[in-house]
This record gives structure tokens, sequence and C-alpha cells, in this order.
């Protein structure tokens, strides 16, 4: 097979993979993996230069290490500190040892069954302490749990073990060396990291301000970008020259980078890189493993799928629970850190290069560890369950934070839900207290909340997507409900709570653009506002008003724009509360809810004639939570939401003979609907 053939299979079967990964919701890192073992020689055995996708493979790890170097970031360690240093630090050297330990126990107990040595069980547990952050990270944010207890934890973890990569790498080179010469390796390793690592980061970060400053300053993007690339890659050649690893010298580079100004354009420039080496690393991993040998030996691989899960699970629980947390927290944060990760891949191709894994394990091993990755997904999705079958006190804890969200709810009504309580959420409650509009905020960053909270503002701890924090909220009393955060997936969720448990509640939800805006809009929001629409209504505004477009007129322009685009704000330029001579006479709102068994249901738009020619239909919502598109064929029905825009004593008139149905038939031609 020609290069240019590999080349194009590679790319064929690692786009088919990560495609059945994304529909089946599974990270692309399976997909690689699956990949690897169909086009592996043990199966179709389509690509016979595995040693040579494993030697390109091995940059996409260099890579990986450079984007970890590069968000090493010195004030997220001191703000993480108790978590990284504590549970973290407790999790990687407990698991290492107890596991080393374990098996040494085993081997001395059962050498017929078990013989490994002291650096294989070493070598092998370092790998097994690692979980994966591709993954963890991932489902984390997608539950909006980043913030929560247990995110925060499981983070702490979590860069922990990626900080804890860096002496294994240096270490697992050291063991494969013969038993005579092992310990002289090891402290000469040791010895050699600290000097090259000490001299790299003394002088090495002013060197490299002053060289990326002297590229940047040529203005020429393909120049800065191959620079990234020579810097890389020579900084791994030296580590690797002095008989460390390549991931080593990635891994210094991304720090010493981190501390300059070019940082984030240097995320962006190398993100390419990493992702497509990465994937073939992933593609080489998966070429080891033979499924024969997986098949004839399962038993074993079940065996060392399950037992480090529930060591790692049990482990971690019991962590968390020592250093304070609840058994609720404690038991999520072990279910996210049960599987094994990336990085164990990383470990486990290092030892095996250095001959320290036996040639028999290698391919139960690595099946182990597809199985626990692919297991995770599951697990975090059921954790919920889980915990609530497990824990006993969880039921209480969940009954108090219920109660503690309705007592702050019991005392108001009409007020506003605001799901999450960030920057543009406080803006919100600003804005509505200003205005003497009772609300009350429901977020899942226990330091905002207590913050918040200690200030004055009407905020609890609690997950807006679940429908029993939305109910002692008061969401049968409360006049809206605003999602404030940029997650779809849970305003969908919110929409679907609110249409079932209170369909006549509007509801606003702010989205990054307008991809999703349909399927908001079918879930029943009422209104859904795009940061990008919005941005760009202000950067022209500015620029209109800079080049001399007279102010009014900038503001009509605006105004203008704002009415094409959002519905609720067409005719409406004053506040609700207008107070003033002059802005009683400006055009409002009106929100009108017909019981059901009203006698006027049935009848078409068309066929009333609404007082006042300035009073209109703007939206019409059904009891169901749906909105439907006005015209003047569109039926009426109990417990529709009308919305009306008119002058206030036209809108009063109208509410009130719609509500007692004395409206008067017409021939609908000059219907305002």
């Amino acid at each position: 097979m020609t290069p240019l053939e590999l080349t194009l299979l590679y790319l064929l079967a690692a786009v088919l993979g990560v495609v059945a990964c994304r529909s089946l919701k599974l990270p692309p890192m399976l997909g690689y993996l699956a990949v690897g073992v169909v086009i592996g020689p043990h199966a179709l055995a389509l690509s016979k230069d595995a040693e040579g996708v494993r030697h390109l493979g091995e940059f996409g790890v260099v890579f990986l290490m450079f984007v970890i170097g590069l968000e090493f970031n010195l004030p997220k360690l001191r703000s993480m500190h108790r978590h990284v240093f504590g549970l973290g630090l407790l999790q990687v050297a407990l698991t290492i040892m107890l596991a080393t330990v374990g098996s040494l126990f085993l081997a001395s107990m059962a050498p017929a069954l078990w013989t490994m040595g002291w650096q294989t069980t070493l070598a092998l547990s370092g790998a097994m302490a690692m979980s994966s952050t591709a993954i963890v990270v991932k489902l984390l944010s997608e539950r909006l749990e980043l913030a929560s207890e247990h995110g925060q934890r499981v983070m702490g973890v979590l860069l922990f073990q990626d900080l804890a990569v860096v002496p294994l790498l240096v270490l697992i080179p050291a063991l494969g060396s013969p038993p005579e010469k092992l310990f002289i390796a090891m402290a000469l390793a040791g010895l050699k990291a600290t000097v090259l690592i000490g001299l790299l980061l003394t002088g090495g970060q002013r060197v490299m301000r002053w060289w990326l400053t002297l590229v940047a300053r040529r203005k020429s993007e393909e120049l800065f970008v191959l620079n990234l690339l020579l810097v890389t890659l020579a900084l791994a050649w030296l580590t690797e020259w002095a008989g460390l690893s390549l991931a080593l010298g990635a891994f210094i580079a991304g720090m010493l980078i981190s501390e300059t100004k070019f940082k984030h354009q240097v995320e962006t420039d190398i993100r390419p890189f990493h992702d497509v080496l990465l994937g073939l690393f992933f593609i080489s991993i998966g070429m080891m493993l033979d499924w024969r040998e997986v098949a004839l030996h399962w038993p074993l691989v079940l065996l060392l799928s399950t037992l480090p899960v529930f060591f790692k699970l049990g482990l971690v629980t019991l962590l968390t629970r020592a250093l304070g947390a609840t058994a609720g927290v404690s038991l999520r944060t072990g279910l996210y850190l049960a599987q094994a990760g990336e990085f164990g891949f990383v470990l486990l191709s290092l030892a095996q290069q250095n001959q320290l894994v036996p040639p028999g394990l290698l391919n139960p091993i690595l099946a182990s560890m597809v199985l626990s990755m692919l297991a995770t997904p599951f697990l975090i999705m059921h954790s919920n369950r889980l915990v609530m079958k497990l824990v006993s006190s969880e039921w209480l804890q969940q009954s108090l934070q219920m109660t503690t969200i309705a007592k702050k709810s019991m005392s108001i009504n009409k007020h506003v839900i605001i799901c999450g309580y960030g920057r543009c959420g406080q803006n919100l409650g600003r804005m509505l207290d200003r205005e003497g509009i009772p609300y009350i905020a429901l977020d899942l960053d226990p330091d905002r909340v207590h913050q918040a909270t200690a200030a004055g503002n009407s905020v609890v701890f609690g997950d807006a997507v679940r429908l029993q924090a939305l109910i002692a909220a008061g969401l049968s009393r409360a006049s809206a409900v605003v999602v404030t955060y940029l997650d779809t997936a849970s305003a969908l969720k919110v929409l679907a709570s609110t249409r079932a448990h209170a369909p006549t509640v509007p509801v606003i939800v702010r989205t990054v653009d307008d991809l999703d805006l349909e399927k908001l809009r079918a879930a029943g929001a009422t209104e859904v506002v795009p940061e990008a629409i919005e941005g760009s209504l202000m950067l022209a505004s500015h620029a209109l008003a800079l080049v001399g477009v007279p102010m009014r007129r900038v503001i009509r322009l605006v105004q203008d724009q704002r009415d094409a685009r959002y519905q609720l704000l067409r005719g409406y330029f004053r506040g609700a509360d207008d107070n003033t001579l002059d802005e009683l006479e400006q055009e409002r709102l009106s929100t009108v809810t017909l019981p059901l068994g009203i006698k006027c249901a049935g009848r078409a738009l068309g066929e009333l004639v609404l007082p006042e020619t300035g009073v209109r239909m703007v939206s019409l919502r059904r009891g169901n939570g749906k909105t439907v598109d006005v015209n003047n064929e569109t039926r009426l029905q109990g417990g529709d939401t009308l919305v009306l825009s008119g002058k206030p004593e036209a809108l009063a008139l109208a509410e009130e003979q719609l509500l007692r149905d004395r409206l008067p038939k017409s021939s609908a031609t000059g219907a305002q609907a």
C-alpha cells in the first residue's frame, strides 16, 4: 500500500469512527480506538505498517502534553489547592501504592497464578491511577456540574493526575533498565529531569517571551505556526536526547509559553495538530489490540475491567468522605473517576516500549481499559439514581435543599425565576430589584450562592434542570422564567418542565446565536435572545453614532431591527410601569389567559373586533405551552394565553370584554389580529 493510500485509509477510518461515536453520543476517542482495532493487523489487516503509525501517534502524545503544559495555571492551582493537592495527591499516591503492594502480596501468596515484578506493577499502577479527562469534563460540562461540589472535586483530581503524568514519564523508562542498574538509572533520570527542567524554567521563560515577540513582529501567521512546531518538537527532542521522554519536553514547552501573552493565540493555532495527531495515537493503540486474545482470555478481561473500577470507586469515595464531603458528594466523585483514562494508554504504551508489560497481559489490559471508558457515560448518566439508592441520607439532603428553595419563594408571587446567576443573571436580578419586581435565582455554584446570599440577593442553591427545584421555586405562581446560561440541552429540559407543569408561564432563553432558534421555539420558548444579534446591534449603534448619525436616528434604527427580530417587542417602546402623562399614552403589552370553558372558545381571531384600532394580537400560546402563528383563521381555545399590544385604556377594555365574552361578531375584514 502506497503512503497516499495508507493516509486515505486512516482518514476515512477516522472519519467513520468519529461519526459513529458522535451519533451514539460517545467520545471520539473511543471511535479512534475501535477504528484501530478494525483496520489493525489482528482484524482486517488493512494496515501492515503498525510501527509507522505508532511513531506518528507519538507526536499526538507530544502535542497532548504541550496543551497540558499550556493550560498549567498557577492561580487556578492555588484556587483549587485543597482538591488538587489534597484529594488529587492522595488518590494518585494511594492508588499506586495500594495496587503495587496488593500485586506483590498476590504474587508472593500465589506465584503460580500471578508472577509480576515490582517494576511492572509500579508502571501499571501509574496507568491505573489515571482517569479520563476528555470524557469526564465533557459530561460534567453537558450536565452543568462543573461548579457543583462533586464537580469541583473531580476537576481537582483530574488536574493533579495531569501533573502526576510528568514524573511518571521520567520514572517508567528508568524502570525498564536491567535490575543491577535500576536504582542508578532511576536516580540519574531524576537528576537529569531536575537539572533540565530547572534550567529551562529559570531562564527559559525570558528567552521564550523574547523569541515569540520577535517572531510575532514579522506579522506572518505561517511563520508563527512553524515556530510553534519548531519550539515544541525541539524541546521534545532535547529531553529525549537527555534520555527522558518526548512528552516531557513538550510539557515544558507548553509551560514556558503559558507565561507569555501569546498563550491564547498558541492554543488556537496548535489545536488542529493536537486533535488530529492524538487521534492517530489512539488508532495506533487500537491496532495493538488482538481481539482473538481478548476472546480467549475473557474471564481475565472481565476481572481487569471490574476490579480496578470498583477499587478506584471505593478509594475515591472514602478519601472524599474523609476530607469532609457528604456521602452523596463522595459517591458521585467516585463514580466520575472510576474509569481508565487517556494518559493510562500513554503510560501503558511507554511501559510496553520498555518491555515492562508481559506480552500475554497487554491485550487483556488494553481491552479492560477500553471497556471501563465505554461504561463511563452510562455510570455518570445514572449516577443520581445510584446515589439515591445507595446513600440513605441523600434523600434528606435533597429534601432540605427543596425546603430551602420553597421557603425562599413562599412569600412571593408573580415573580421571575432566574435559571443561572452568572454575570447575565446578576444583571437581570439588579434590574428587577430596581423595578420592585420579585425574583428567585437558582444556581449550582456554592461559592457564588453564598456570596450573593450574604449580599442580600434572592439566590438559592439548586439545579434549574430538575423539575423539583422549579416547583419549589414557585413555578406555578411565577410570571416568567429566564434561562440565562448558554446551554441548549439544559434550556430544553427547563422548557419541557415548564410546558408540562405551568404551560402559561412565559420562558425567555439566552443563546449564542440563531442555530437552535427553531428548536427552542418549538419546545415552547416565548422568546429567544441570541447574544450575536445583540452584540451586532450594539456595535452598529456605536459605529453609527461615531460617524455622525444623529442619536435619535440611531436609536430608531436599532429599535426597528429589534422590532423585526423580537416578536414581543414589536410596537413596544416604553416600560410596563410607565407613570408620566406622556408615557401613559405609549403602547405596551398585556397578557390575557382565557379560562377553560369560556364561550369564545372555537372562534377564529378574524371573527373578533378588538376595541380601538391600536389593539392587536402579538402572540398566542396554547394551554400546553406551544406558541402558534397568529392569523385571522387561528381559533381560540380555553387555556390560551394572548399577548396584546396597545394603549392602556384600550387594552383594559379589550381584556375585560374578552374575559366576559361580550365581543360583537363581525365580518372580520377589519379585525386587528
